[in-house]
């Protein structure tokens, strides 16, 4: 058998399908079109505390923004692109403490530019996106990335392209020069506020359900609560923390509550969180603040209505927990925990049966094998003659396995459990007893996504 050095890209391994395609990059053209196509529909707005961005969505003045750039303000300050001012009335609030505002402008004024909506569920991981705002007060900046993650749990969009004070309420847009979100949030791991490569935007369902309101005149007109901007608490393993989530803290664009906290990890470190309650739905999310590539969510992995996620960190460096609820406005105490393995130095708990369960997000910064496409590696223990069954499912990307023994010798590859899924099966006798490896990769380069891995 081949080492794994010399294993070939899984195009060639494969020679009946079709040639592995490069990933895509912007051109330059095309980020100049974007930026002159919609930057003249961006604006900025001032309020008596602070202030944002918005997009102008229809030539009458309707300007979309965030609640909380506007606060509990009646009347802001826009300054369109071309140097005119404006006073704006905030005519509707989002619901529930989601995070939508619309202003109308005063004065009836003419020739508006606007920016269009993109057509629903017409986000992909991995296509462009454009952020255009008005960050630490530069109105018009553009900023370029990658749409890195779509959450359909929390209902919100994740970006790598740059997001700072400022350009919260301004919009995230396609190559087409489209709304495709609202930049709402960004994490942050100190008191700089600045980026840290990871930003957030409403998606357009939310969107135009939020619009359709406003037209209506059924939005709410009550402000929501000022949103609180928490920094993450340290958290060492071992440690346990008593918390609460309520109006003191922080709020994701659906509207939850959540509460930060940050850890330092290594690579290859397995962990395990753990976050309990008998006053709320919890809900658990692990992120790497340096890295847009990495993100785990969990509901009920820890029984009942509490949450646990176990994984081997793939990277050394800073990550965040955030202690959060399965629905909007949930409120109530929790006991979070950091340990080491699953906790008193045993193992992770796996459901029974599972002798590894892995999720994770594959992308940018990851290993690449020959064919340039993305790979994360994950190890277990196995017996002479033991049968174990992997598999790797994934929303996002077309899934590639490959099994190799500690002397990197290829036991087992898969593409498809069939031929009309993407997610790959392998069932391998092992040959002695040792460790054995893994291989979480994607079928074409450049493909990147969440992932959930299997070995039972």
């Amino acid at each position: 058998m081949a080492s794994i050095a010399a294993i070939a890209p899984p195009s060639s391994l494969n020679p009946g399908l079709p040639p592995a395609l490069a990933q895509s990059t912007v051109d330059e053209a095309t980020t100049i079109r974007v930026y002159e196509q919609a930057s003249p529909a961006v604006v900025a707005i001032n309020t008596r505390t602070g202030g944002g961005s918005g997009s102008i969505i229809d030539a009458s003045g309707l300007i979309l923004t965030n609640a909380h750039v506007v606060g509990r303000d009646r009347v802001v300050t826009v300054r369109l692109s071309d140097g005119r001012t404006f006073e704006g009335d905030v005519v509707g609030y989002g619901q529930d403490r989601l995070d939508l505002a619309a202003v109308r402008l005063r004065g009836n004024p003419t020739g508006l530019p606007t920016v269009p909506i993109a057509p629903l569920n017409s986000v992909r991981v991995g296509q462009s996106a454009f952020a255009i705002g008005s960050p630490f007060g530069l109105q018009g900046t553009l900023t370029v990335g990658i749409i890195s993650r779509i959450d359909t749990e929390r209902n919100v969009i994740q970006t790598d392209a740059a997001i700072n004070p400022g350009n919260s309420g301004g919009p995230l847009l396609n190559s087409s020069g489209q709304l495709i979100g609202v930049n709402t949030s960004i994490f942050t791991t100190g008191n700089s506020g600045g980026n840290v490569g990871i930003g957030f935007a409403i998606p357009t369902d939310v969107v135009q359900t939020f619009l359709a309101s406003v037209r209506s005149g059924t939005a709410t007109a009550t402000a929501p609560t000022s949103r609180t901007n928490r920094e993450p608490a340290a958290i060492a393993a071992g440690a346990v923390v008593q918390g609460r989530l309520d109006d003191s803290s922080n709020v994701l664009p659906d509207g939850s509550f959540y509460n930060p906290y940050r850890f330092e990890g290594q690579a290859g470190q397995t962990i395990t969180i753990d976050m309990s309650s008998q006053d709320v739905d919890s809900y658990l999310i692990l992120l790497a603040p340096d890295r847009d590539d990495f993100s785990i969510q969990d509901d009920d992995s820890g029984g009942s209505l509490n949450a646990r996620i176990s994984t081997q960190l793939p990277y050394t460096g800073s990550y965040l927990i955030l202690a959060n609820t399965v629905s909007q406005g949930e409120a109530g105490s929790y006991q979070l925990r950091l340990s080491q393995g699953g906790g008193n130095g045993q193992a992770p708990a796996r459901p029974s049966g599972v002798g590894l369960r892995q999720q994770g997000a594959l992308g940018p910064g990851d290993r690449t094998l020959q064919d340039g496409s993305y790979y994360q590696e994950f190890t277990f223990q196995g017996r002479a003659g033991q049968t174990v069954l992997i598999r790797l499912e994934s929303p996002d990307f077309d899934t590639y396995l490959i099994v190799v023994d500690d002397a990197r010798n290829r036991l087992g590859e898969n593409d498809d459990a069939s031929p009309d899924t993407t997610n790959s099966q392998l069932a391998v006798q092992l040959p002695r007893n040792g460790t054995y490896s893994v291989l979480v990769n994607s079928f074409q380069p450049g493909e990147r996504g969440r992932y959930l891995l299997t070995v039972e």
